[in-house]
């Protein structure tokens, strides 16, 4: 069976991972959150911490459509591609950890919002590296060479780890290097200290997202187009599904340190659900639900980039003397209860989010980079 549109499944896959990130990163209340929406505390896995790992799968199958027409440029332009969106999507994320560049205290009145304060790592700063180097890393080697890269990242960092000896967030290989390459004051805080989920270290194990997603893209376009080219996508993610289990005995599933089991197991969910999604949308033809994620999957970056934008200017504008997003949560969501209140806040503003994608999508304004 032919694929009807080879980038119609990543653009739903893609749009999938943006709605949910926006849904989870704008609670309501985070006291009243449901679990499944919250990243695990330390240890374990939930849905939400599927999110950022499938992103970066999904980087890497964009990579796999775009590889062929690098084939037919020039070196030069094609590392002035790579480099060029490498620093656009990093200078990104940190002016966004850094927007609207003030704060505000208790009162509401405006004070600085210093250089040396500001988050140096983050979301689309990994994003930007893991593209960076996967790119180089495909550009140049064979595809073999990314596979041999994987495994060596990962068994490293496991070992790296098992010389470390017992660890936690305030004390890990991961923050002791964030520590000394940049210091206490540009990492995160949302912990109550300087802790960084999306440390310097911990980004090379993100690298094997990219790599897997690229394979699964190649495959798909390859050998995808028949019902037993789905059945093994689905049999290799049971596989790492399950690897990543047993993995999680030896280097426990984390998503804040990125461990090599939790590599895997994302990786396996990642596979699962973009088979799946090639079959809902290509074999079955259906379209019921596509064209919502479809939306997002269009305009990725200019719809994330959105909804981080707004939520600090909502914390920094008083309403009635609180900060406008407390004001708008208990004053309009609180009636329908506490932590289904906190889900319906984050739903309709991913609503919102939504439709100006869908502005975008009608005017046939599509932002790249």
């Amino acid at each position: 069976m032919q694929l009807s549109n080879r980038s119609l499944a990543l653009d739903v896959f893609r749009g999938m991972t943006v709605c949910f990130m926006i849904i989870v990163n704008t609670s309501g209340n985070w006291g009243t959150t449901f679990a499944p929406l919250l990243h695990a505390q330390w240890n374990g896995f939930t849905p939400t911490d599927l999110v950022f790992p499938a992103f970066l799968f999904a980087v890497g199958n964009s990579m796999s459509f775009v590889m062929d027409k690098w084939k037919k440029m020039s070196q030069q332009q094609v590392l002035t591609k790579i480099f060029k969106r490498t620093f656009i999507i990093f200078l990104l994320g940190y002016l966004m950890y850094w927007f609207p560049f003030y704060n505000v205290d208790a009162d509401f009145n405006i004070k600085n919002f210093p250089f040396v304060e500001t988050r140096f790592l983050g979301v689309l700063q990994r994003i930007a590296l893991c593209y960076g180097l996967a790119s180089l890393v495909l550009y140049y080697f064979k595809p073999k060479f990314s596979l041999y890269l994987s495994a060596f990242i990962l068994l490293a960092y496991w070992f790296i780890f098992i010389g470390y000896g017992p660890y936690d967030m305030q004390q890990n290989p991961v923050l002791d290097l964030d520590l000394h390459l940049f210091g206490e004051s540009h990492l995160y805080h949302g912990e109550g200290f300087a802790f960084d989920p999306e440390g310097f270290l911990s980004t090379f194990p993100g690298l094997v997202n990219v790599f897997a997603g690229y394979f699964a893209g190649k495959y798909i376009q390859e050998k995808g187009r028949s019902y037993e080219g789905i059945a093994k996508l689905l049999l290799v993610g049971f596989i790492l599904i399950a690897t990543g289990f047993l993995w999680n005995y030896g280097f426990a599933i984390n998503k804040k340190l990125w461990t090599s089991s939790y590599v895997l197991l994302t990786i396996g969910l990642s596979i699962s659900i973009l088979a799946l999604i090639v079959y809902y949308t290509d074999f079955l033809q259906q379209k019921k639900g596509v064209y919502f994620f479809e939306v997002f999957g269009k305009n990725t970056l200019a719809i994330y980039l959105l909804s981080e934008l707004i939520v600090p200017l909502m914390w920094r504008i008083p309403i009635a003397g609180q900060a406008s997003y407390t004001w708008i949560y208990e004053n309009l969501f609180t009636p329908f209860g506490a932590y289904f209140g906190a889900f319906l806040f984050s739903f309709v503003y991913m609503l919102l989010c939504w439709s100006v994608g869908y502005l975008l999508d009608k005017k046939k304004i599509y932002i790249k980079i």
